[in-house]
């Protein structure tokens, strides 16, 4: 038989050290049980079956003209592999995740169809602002910075999490505890942000920085983890809970909110600042939320301790960078 995928291209299960966990009697690839889950496991196959929401009137309304004659909701999603957020299926096409599913029920209670395009980080950012897409859903933290050009409707918290070997016998509270130390982390992300801040601060206090390694994908860090030629990466929670729990040879040992301290970091729907989409999506959003379709969305991805009770637009974010 024809081999097919049976890892997530993220590493979020390696394949190669021994770490898949199946469970099903189908496709072994079609479904990934996170170790000491209960249940029938996660489906990774093309065929979501997503959960769906119905229309709001109110909501679809506050759509500007040319976007309800369109009859589309164009988003862009990030085209790295970061499970449980968004990757591919095993037909290596299908984007799925709780961004996916998320933006899926907004497009719902919209009553648009999801036109769902891929794109490097970067030219997430670039796509809002020539207006090829009309929103981000990509685990795209609310900022001051990024506030100035683009506006922003809530819908899950922002937690960052420290991952290490297990048995590492490392905990991170705070920036002395990754002092020295070899951390793999994001370019451009918030989390590199506040890493680079640690590595500031730990400086000025007579202690060693941070050494900050880049990897151009997550398998690669993971490998880097692994191997030992990093002592810990710093990434989204749902993305390190998720490899923790499938894997088995990894543990969280750090966790706080993406915002730093004391302000927790919210994740949102970006579009264009001033674009006249933000209201419609902070209504579609509250809609999803009371008629329970978002609840079961991050059930299903065991996310539900991210959850909002309802959609904020543009509330205070990750600080600006002082200079």
């Amino acid at each position: 038989m024809k081999s097919r995928r049976t890892v997530l291209a993220s590493a979020a299960v390696l394949a190669a050290l021994g770490v898949l966990t199946a469970c099903g009697t189908g496709d072994p690839a079609a479904e990934v049980k996170p170790e000491g889950k209960e249940g029938p496991g996660l489906n990774l196959g093309p065929d979501q079956k997503r959960i769906r929401s119905d229309k709001d009137e109110a909501a679809a309304a506050k759509l500007p003209e040319a976007v309800r004659k369109r009859g589309t909701l164009v988003v862009g999603v990030s085209s790295g592999e970061f499970p449980p957020l968004n990757f591919h299926a095993t037909d290596d096409k299908t984007v799925i995740g709780v961004e996916t599913d998320l933006a899926t029920l907004v497009a719902d209670a919209l009553g648009l169809e999801l036109d769902l395009q891929s794109a490097s980080w970067e030219n997430l950012f670039v796509g809002l602002d020539s207006g090829k897409y009309d929103a981000a859903f990509s685990n795209v933290t609310v900022t001051e910075e990024r506030k100035d050009k683009y506006d922003f409707a809530t819908y899950r918290l922002d937690d960052l999490a420290f991952e290490a070997k297990k048995g590492s016998g490392w905990t991170v509270k705070g920036p002395e505890d990754v002092s020295g130390k070899r951390i793999a982390v994001g370019s451009g992300t918030n989390q590199e942000k506040i890493l680079v801040d640690w590595s500031k601060e730990n400086e000025k206090a007579g202690r060693k920085g941070v050494d900050i390694k880049y990897f151009q994908t997550p398998t690669d860090y993971y490998l880097a983890l692994q191997s030992g030629r990093i002592d810990g990466y710093l990434g989204p929670n749902p993305s390190v809970a998720y490899h923790v729990a499938s894997a088995g040879q990894t543990e969280t040992v750090g966790k706080f909110s993406g915002a730093g301290a004391g302000l927790q970091g919210k994740i949102a729907a970006a579009t264009k600042k001033d674009s006249g989409l933000v209201e419609a999506y902070a209504a579609a959003l509250d809609h999803v939320i009371a008629n329970g379709s978002y609840a079961k969305v991050l059930e299903r991805w065991n996310l539900s301790t991210e959850a909002v009770e309802k959609s904020e637009i543009n509330p205070p974010g990750l600080p600006r960078v002082k200079g």
